[in-house]
């Protein structure tokens, strides 16, 4: 026999699923924590920061490598090379293996992680899905004529819909995804030029810099590249007054020595050191991110993350909307002016009633008072009691509404569970 259930307790109880579903996300790396035959895969979505692309996501599906396939893949690559074949093996859709055997003619395109970088040529940031006779399915370059080379081989954990990680046999490869240059060849003064920021590549050749972040580009480096704009920006003091050792440390204020794209600072949440840390301060950055907005804070201003120039394991740079200025060398903002004052003057001691005498001797006999009032209740319509009984009114229905909003909450969701 049906139930019959107020359709606002449903909707209610939907409305707590719902947020309850929004709150769970996923982590790849932790996922394959359990799956030692994906190690090395693992470590290479570590190094390369594709987990942190792919914990980002709200849908995805992972086509992970065995550890026999992903060491033949890296020992013949670079480490940007690597991030490519790894973005392409992540698929922007849900994928379980019902979804994979039903796939509507047999075949589909499907677009990947690689796809989104703005680096693949035509549709080959797409990964072509196709259901082969006896079961098989197989994977391949979207291109036409690109051999379907690399089969489904087992499922290995699912998070309707959320994540689904899939066993193939071999990475999906294209002519070109693998020519990845070496960020050794990079040349960091026209990149940043060519971005708008010609302000900071001059600086950073004529202080000396240039030539230690080039000397970080094996290890890791991330760049927050001010806009020629920045410099011109109210506050931003005179750059011409610091000293060559100030000028210095600003600069490597605006670098870090490890890699750093936009995906990962979303998720950092703690302070981030940055190459002027430890030389006379702290010198840290701190994030905070807001749907796809990154903000970092120095603790005299905050800049937005604009722009990727380049993203390039292991190096990044990034453009910013203002100059990243650390309160080791600027000093703390001013403090916000104290709130005015009451408008209405206070008397001044001469406006006041004089105090009357402690001497007995010169008081005046007493008057005779009359009798007290008797007590009376505060009149329903004064202005305070009126206020009184407003403020306890207010306070005890706040309290109920609260209560009654977590009694529906429970209720629904106990309601909802009953009917399902």
């Amino acid at each position: 026999m049906a139930k019959n259930v107020p359709s606002s307790l449903l909707l209610a109880a939907m409305v707590l699923a719902l947020s309850a579903a929004t709150t769970n996300g996923h982590n790849i790396t932790a996922i394959l924590d359990s799956f030692p035959e994906y190690s090395i895969y693992n470590s290479y979505m570590t190094q390369t920061k594709v987990a942190d692309e792919v914990n980002s996501r709200e849908t995805v599906t992972c086509l992970v490598l065995p550890n026999a396939a992903m060491s033949a893949l890296a020992a013949r690559h670079s480490l940007a090379a690597i991030k490519n074949a790894l973005r392409i093996l992540v698929l922007l859709d849900y994928y379980d293996p019902q979804k994979l055997h039903d796939i509507p003619q047999g075949t589909t395109l499907t677009t990947t992680l690689y796809q989104t970088t703005g680096n693949a040529p035509g549709n080959q940031g797409f990964v072509n899905i196709t259901d082969v006779r006896g079961g098989r399915v197989a994977f391949g370059p979207a291109s036409p004529g690109s051999k379907l080379a690399s089969d489904y081989t087992k499922s290995v954990r699912q998070m309707p819909y959320n994540i689904s990680v899939l066993e193939i046999s071999s990475p999906i490869v294209f002519p070109g995804l693998l020519d990845a240059p070496s960020a050794a060849d990079t040349n960091l003064t026209a990149l940043l030029e060519k971005a708008g920021c010609r302000t900071f590549a001059s600086l950073i050749a004529s202080s000396g810099m240039l030539k230690n972040f080039q000397a970080s580009m094996d290890k890791g480096l991330t760049l927050f590249a001010p806009n020629d704009e920045a410099f011109k920006a109210d506050g931003v003091p005179d750059l011409n007054s610091l000293s060559s050792a100030d000028l210095v440390t600003l600069l490597q204020y605006h670098a870090l020595s490890s890699y750093n794209p936009k995906d990962t600072l979303k998720s950092a949440n703690h302070p981030i050191s940055t190459m002027a840390t430890g030389s006379a301060g702290k010198f840290d950055l701190t994030v905070s991110a807001q749907g796809d907005d990154v903000t970092l804070h120095t603790g005299v201003d905050s800049s937005r993350v604009a722009n990727t120039i380049l993203d390039d394991t292991p190096v990044c740079i990034l453009t910013v909307d203002s100059v990243l200025l650390p309160v080791e060398l600027f000093g703390l903002p001013p403090a916000p002016a104290p709130a005015p004052s009451s408008l209405t003057p206070s008397p001044s001691p001469s406006d006041l009633a004089p105090a009357p005498s402690l001497n007995s001797s010169e008081a005046p006999s007493p008057i005779p008072l009359s009798p007290p009032a008797p007590p009376t209740s505060t009149p329903e319509g004064s202005p305070r009691g009126a206020s009184d009984k407003a403020d306890e009114k207010n306070s005890s229905g706040a309290a109920k509404l609260r209560s009654i909003a977590m009694l529906t909450a429970v209720a629904a969701a106990a309601l909802w569970a009953a009917v399902i």
